[in-house]
């Protein structure tokens, strides 16, 4: 029986590693991830044969919300860390059964896959001639997925009534907020292992309707894009799907979100494509103003530090967005970006210096003539003027940037991209 496979010893034992690497906040008991092995040893048997005689219930999630890219919040529900080891666990065993069975187009969640297979396989029906796209956004999905259509198509290849009561009382689980806890009638809580499987199971139905009506199309996760030859197709296939998803599956398209257009005029998954008949991949300009958003905090916490230690700082997170960014083919937002944070930074000196006399006098310490130095020193600008002006480049060289440790965006991009 499944659930059998689910509390095995070497299943466990693998979750138990997984939970440990995610690490994650306690949940609503309080309990961290280090103190989850001492724990299970003096009561892991109870629970077992809570979870092989049907008993076990979840204990509620603790509500935590985070701000969205995109501006706003996205509420998370974090499940104590035992419900998170139980999840993994279940996580484990179902996925081989569902897996194998979701579209080759579905690519969010699953093992051997990415958001850069996703990303490949638009540009491959971009290139294909579908030079429209129909970016459809779900409404809140994952606070209006309907459990009773969920667990139908979790039914159909689980026959274990322990595992399909298990699912269930994870997804009625309430949600612990202000001292209260308040029972969930829908929706599957983002923040456990289990979820993410969940939702493709659900969207599996999306799936299988646009592969029956032979449209090409790219899904991660409730991120859908359909490729289309013509506006007038695109609206006709948004408006069925709108309609398909309100009766089957019982969720909602956000019209104010969704949108038929060119795929240059849209982004998807952080990147957009140029016109060209064989489209390249560039960085969407949304990507690049949520990185700036990000970096903006960084480079004021910075003043008054020394520069070497600002740059050690932004690091890691320049070198991350770079590698998620390694698709694109065309150079220009790297360019920009790194033309912007040595303006930053410059910036950020014109304002250590603060007074004219200590600007002057390290203008000329770093190679200014005397009386332009001072000229300089004085004008009256502001920071950001004065940092992309002459006297600045030359005194503040990009040379001089890069031997205190900024790294170039434009030559990790190259360098990363000669790797793969």
């Amino acid at each position: 029986m499944l659930m059998e496979q689910v509390v095995q010893r070497a299943n466990m034992l693998a979750a138990h590693r997984r939970v440990l690497q995610n690490r994650g906040a306690a949940g609503v008991d309080g309990m961290a991830v280090h103190d989850l092995w001492t724990w299970c040893q003096q009561h892991w048997s109870r629970v077992r044969e809570q979870l092989l005689d049907g008993t076990y219930r979840p204990q509620p999630v603790r509500r935590v919300e985070i701000p969205k890219p995109t501006g706003g919040t996205r509420q998370l529900g974090i499940p104590t860390v035992l419900d998170r080891l139980i999840q993994q666990a279940l996580l484990q065993v179902l996925t081989p059964i569902f897996d194998p069975t979701f579209s080759v187009w579905s690519f969010g969640f699953r093992p051997g896959r990415s958001c850069h297979d996703a990303v490949r396989a638009a540009r491959t029906h971009m290139a294909a001639g579908h030079r429209w796209v129909v970016d459809m956004d779900l409404e809140k999905f994952f606070d209006r997925v309907n459990h009773d259509v969920l667990m139908s198509r979790v039914a159909r290849q689980v026959q274990d009534h322990r595992v399909l009561t298990l699912i269930r009382r994870y997804l009625r689980a309430g949600v612990l907020e202000g001292g209260v806890v308040s029972p969930r009638r829908e929706g599957t809580p983002q923040g456990g292992p289990l979820s993410p499987l969940l939702s493709n199971i659900l969207l599996d139905g999306l799936d299988r309707e646009l592969e029956q009506r032979g449209h090409r199309f790219v899904r991660y996760a409730d991120d859908c894009n359909i490729y289309v030859r013509s506006r007038r197709a695109g609206e006709r296939v948004l408006d069925s799907l709108e309609r398909f998803l309100r009766c089957r599956l019982r969720l909602r398209v956000n019209r104010d979100k969704s949108a038929v257009d060119h795929p240059w005029r849209r982004s998807f998954l952080g990147y957009s494509v140029t016109t060209h008949y064989e489209p390249r991949l560039k960085v969407s300009p949304q990507s690049v103003k949520r990185l700036k958003q990000k970096l903006k905090p960084l480079l004021r916490a910075g003043r008054g530090r020394q520069l070497r230690h600002v740059c050690a700082t932004l690091a890691p997170l320049l070198r991350g967005w770079t590698a998620y960014y390694r698709l694109a083919e065309v150079k220009i937002a790297f360019e920009r970006l790194d033309q912007w944070l040595r303006r930053k930074l410059r910036a950020l000196l014109w304002r250590v210096w603060r007074r004219p006399w200590t600007r002057a006098k390290q203008l000329i310490a770093r190679g200014i003539e005397h009386a332009r130095a001072w000229v300089s020193a004085t004008n009256g600008r502001g920071a950001w003027w004065n940092a992309k002006a002459s006297h600045m480049n030359q005194a503040i060289p990009t040379r001089a940037l890069r031997d205190l440790g900024l790294l170039s965006l434009l030559d990790e991009h190259r360098r990363l991209a000669c790797l793969h």
